[in-house]
């Protein structure tokens, strides 16, 4: 349409935008039938008879009162189609993409590493030898599978407080040859270093999270202005390795995020014994209007203005996600657990409905997990 407005009416560019604006405007006829003499003046100066210019200017005003929102839907389609086979054949690079430009789009750092582990994916945790300040790709370790693909490192950048300047300054500087040539190099603040620690961001050190812990006071005081050689005693005693439940806990205080394991996946003996369903269970074997439990962390809450109140929750455990359908009645009723528990157990009947499969929830349980994964919450 503004290139027509062009060749056919002589629109400068700028007046060709106006003309898009008005298609796009909530009153378009009225935004458009302000552009209507312009456009005949221009059409008759370029020899197009009045009854032409005239059909053509009728065509303009109809389509303004369809094109826009097709356009919108032509342009999504493209993107949900481009987006779907990027992560089809390079679901590493196209998550880690994802990963590298946060904060944006729906999901969470956490629910985009989980969906790409779920595909195949290794996903590596930050390190201070490996890692960039946004997450890259690098070979995958042998035996990780993937089917080809690249593994994903998590970037430096991710770790609380750390910040992107000081992360690329990391970045920059390794290799490092252990903790005190680190310290002396880096100069960074104490809370760094134990949010570095606790991510477990020295592992290529052959140090453990517990030993880098116990360092951090002693390593924060240990900057560039000290010879080589002349750092207090490092050496940690002989301490117990984190449990996984406590590393994936120490992950997502640390980053938001874990490379490793879902929070979920510490629970399922919880919830097998409450009876519940895990997500890939429950919607690949849920029949319709069957009473289920599913357990997992709430990562959004929606509530739309045109929804009549029906709270629309989305959980998410170690094998996928699940929506669930709480009506007003139901949540308004169980209002703290459903607003304001990270995890939550649902009782609930399966639905399946032109190809969707939701949970219809008759009752909200708080379930515990790991703190530190915050859903996404009205957006």
């Amino acid at each position: 349409m503004m290139q027509l407005a062009i060749d056919c009416a002589g629109f400068t560019p700028t007046e060709a935008d106006k003309l898009r604006q008005a298609m796009g405007a909530k009153r378009s006829h009225e935004r458009v039938a302000e552009l209507r003499e312009r456009l005949l003046a221009g059409m008759s100066e370029r020899g197009i008879p009045q009854d032409v210019a005239e059909d053509v200017y009728a065509k303009i005003d109809a389509f303004s009162g369809c094109g826009f929102p097709e356009s919108h839907a032509a342009s999504f389609a493209l993107l949900v189609y481009a987006s779907a086979w990027l992560k089809y054949h390079y679901p590493a690079a196209f998550t880690c993409a994802l990963l590298a430009n946060q904060p944006m789009g729906f999901y969470s750092p956490l629910t985009l590493i989980q969906d790409a582990r779920r595909h195949g994916v290794t996903v590596l945790p930050a390190d201070i030898n490996h890692s960039r300040a946004r997450p890259t790709l690098e070979p995958a370790p042998p035996g990780s599978g993937g089917e080809g693909q690249p593994a994903i490192r998590l970037g430096l950048a991710a770790v609380r407080g750390l910040g992107d300047e000081q992360a690329e300054a990391i970045a920059a500087g390794h290799p490092y040859t252990d903790l005190e040539d680190f310290a002396r190099r880096t100069d960074p603040a104490e809370p760094a270093l134990e949010a570095l620690a606790t991510a477990g961001a020295f592992a290529s050190l052959g140090v453990t999270r517990r030993q880098a812990l116990w360092s951090a006071g002693l390593l924060a005081r240990t900057g560039a202005g000290m010879l080589p050689g002349t750092a207090p005693a490092l050496a940690a005693p002989d301490l117990a390795p984190m449990t996984a439940v406590e590393e994936t806990i120490a992950d997502l205080w640390a980053t938001g995020t874990s490379a490793t394991a879902h929070p979920v996946q510490h629970a399922r003996a919880h919830l097998e014994r409450c009876g519940a369903l895990t997500a890939d269970a429950f919607k690949t074997g849920a029949a319709p209007g069957t009473l289920v439990a599913v357990g997992g962390l709430v990562t959004h809450r929606q509530r739309p203005p045109t929804a009549g109140g029906v709270l629309s929750l989305s959980l998410e455990d170690e094998t996928g996600l699940v929506n669930v359908i709480c009506q007003p009645h139901i949540w308004e009723r169980q209002r703290r657990a459903a607003l304001q528990s990270a995890g939550l157990l649902v009782h609930g009947t399966a639905e399946r409905r032109d190809g969707a499969v939701n949970l219809v929830a008759t009752r909200l349980v708080p379930l515990t997990l790991a703190p530190g994964a915050r859903s996404r919450d009205f957006r």
